[in-house]
């Protein structure tokens, strides 16, 4: 059987003809027009970015290479008696655009076990740092401390033709992705349970693996659980900020270690991976405040005072999203099935009767649906993980696996440095008053 690394060969050749086609046969095409509040709002929704592995549609939800999550629930490999599909076949139909085998999926996790072993200079950097350092710092800063054994940059120093980029790419994601539940479980062991490890078991797969290293409970479904969260956080197309931000420094060659760590410390934003922190410490201020589970007439007047009060409702609304987000509506089925009578999974399901109704009367959110972060720091609290600052790391650990998928293909394909045209408020009311817009 072919390795995922000779499969890649095979599409990487059709893939760079194509993208080569599209730039020198239609480099003149235009795509899309920009206006004044793009620019000044964030970039939103310009398209100016090359993304492969997913595509998010603001109606229709996240598609990894065209497969809808309730798809891809169905279809990927599982471990042997599990319902969840498997994280490495995510990555594999990332990577590929296909679905893998259950021995496709088998053979990246014999890969990765091989590669996963942490340096002990890396364990010695980890442990100088103070205990109640966020571990959102905690966890870029072990991945940047890794780039010393970065393929790419040493074989760069050794002058390697630009063909060979991916290749000392691939080596270096292979690398990494294996580390990382060894990381994050290594910080969490550290920070939350007195520097107590855990030795990783061979015998599980790489997300059983780090539920296993986190030593929270013996559960199988924590395990189950632990799959099904790292691949639907995995990706969520390139425009996103730690999507963005990797894509971004890897465009200057800098090798995925440097890359990620970069993206990680996007995600670690309020307004970005840390919000599903934010979200279980809202509900479990309105618990507090209201003494436990709420009717749904205290909720709505809960949150009415919270938005009169010039704060939002956390897990509601998306930069892109004008629906309930899929990923919400797996972590939810997920509840369901595990936890229906669980008083914060009570409160969440409260939320999400009264909440679009609440939000669609106050007028001034463009979606007033749930998004990923409004359910997953619910179901991490059910098995034991309490320490809600640790939830982003989750989350870092998934999204590597989207993000560094395309990092590959950005090598294999030759994309360039990333080099956007920005202009000053002046250059735009200079524009403004040459171009005056039309009268209504």
């Amino acid at each position: 059987m072919a390795t995922l690394k000779e499969k890649f060969v095979t599409a990487m050749g059709p893939m760079k003809e194509r993208v080569q086609k599209l730039n020198k046969e239609f480099g003149d095409v235009n795509v899309s027009s920009v206006n004044v509040g793009q620019i000044v709002g964030g970039a939103r929704d310009i398209i100016s970015m090359l993304w492969d592995v997913s595509l998010l549609d603001k109606f229709e939800g996240i598609r990894f290479r065209g497969f809808s999550i309730p798809e891809l629930r169905e279809k990927l490999p599982k471990a042997p008696g599990g319902t969840e599909p498997l994280p490495e076949g995510i990555f594999y139909l990332l990577l590929l655009g296909e679905i893998p085998s259950a021995a496709d999926c088998a053979a990246i996790t014999e890969e990765w076990q091989k590669r996963s072993v942490l340096p002990q200079y890396l364990l010695d950097t980890m442990n100088a740092v103070a205990k109640d350092t966020h571990p959102m710092t905690q966890f870029s800063l072990a991945i940047l401390q890794l780039q010393r054994e970065s393929e790419f940059a040493r074989r760069y120093k050794e002058k390697m033709p630009k063909s060979q980029y991916w290749d000392a790419t691939y080596e270096d994601v292979m690398n990494l992705i294996a580390k990382l539940p060894n990381i994050a479980a290594y910080i969490y062991r550290r920070s939350y349970k007195g520097g107590k490890h855990i030795a990783p078991d061979l015998k599980l797969d790489w997300g059983a693996n780090m539920a296993h290293m986190l030593g929270v409970t013996d559960d199988p479904a924590f395990k189950e659980l632990m799959r099904l969260y790292l691949c639907i956080h995995s990706d969520h197309e390139g425009g996103n900020v730690s999507a963005h931000t990797t894509h971004l420094v890897g465009s200057a060659l800098s090798d995925a270690y440097y890359s990620l760590s970069a993206g990680m410390n996007g995600l670690a934003g309020p307004l970005h991976g840390l919000a599903n922190q934010e979200v279980l410490g809202w509900i479990q201020d309105l618990m507090k405040d209201l003494g436990g589970v709420p009717t749904k007439e205290q909720l709505e007047k809960y949150m009415w005072d919270t938005l009169n009060g010039g704060r939002v409702i956390p897990g509601y609304g998306h930069a892109v999203l004008r629906k309930t987000d899929p990923r919400y509506m797996a972590q939810r089925e997920f509840a369901l099935k595990h936890m229906p009578d669980y008083d914060l999974f009570k409160v969440v399901s409260l939320v999400y009767e009264v909440a679009p109704d609440v939000l669609t009367k106050h007028g001034k959110t463009k979606n007033p649906w749930p998004n990923v972060d409004a359910h997953s720091g619910v179901l991490l609290c059910y098995y034991g993980v309490v320490e809600y600052d640790f939830y982003t790391v989750f989350f870092g650990v998934s999204r590597a696996l989207g993000v560094l998928a395309q990092l590959v293909w950005d090598r294999a394909l030759g994309l360039p440095i990333e080099r956007p045209k920005s202009v000053t408020t002046e250059w735009l009311e200079a524009f403004i008053k040459e171009h005056p817009p039309a009268a209504k």
